[in-house]
């Protein structure tokens, strides 16, 4: 599984930044970035994220990354 954020959806509140256990996220001028390297992939960030930017990338067979 690989999360994803919505750059047309993110509202750069910075809210997935503060609630990620792993450190992960980092708030840019114009962008989120996620490190796939360090991030466990827990989804924390995209429950509480306010208007649902982030989310799992899946596949084109359906399956998650």
């Amino acid at each position: 599984m690989v999360v994803r954020v919505d750059r047309s959806k993110c509202l750069y509140c910075g809210a997935c930044v503060s609630l990620c256990p792993q450190d992960a996220i980092e708030l840019m001028e114009t962008h989120i970035i996620i490190d796939e390297k360090v991030c466990t992939s827990c989804l924390i960030c995209a429950r509480f994220c306010p208007v649902g930017a982030i989310y799992e990338k899946k596949t084109d067979d359906g399956q998650t990354i």
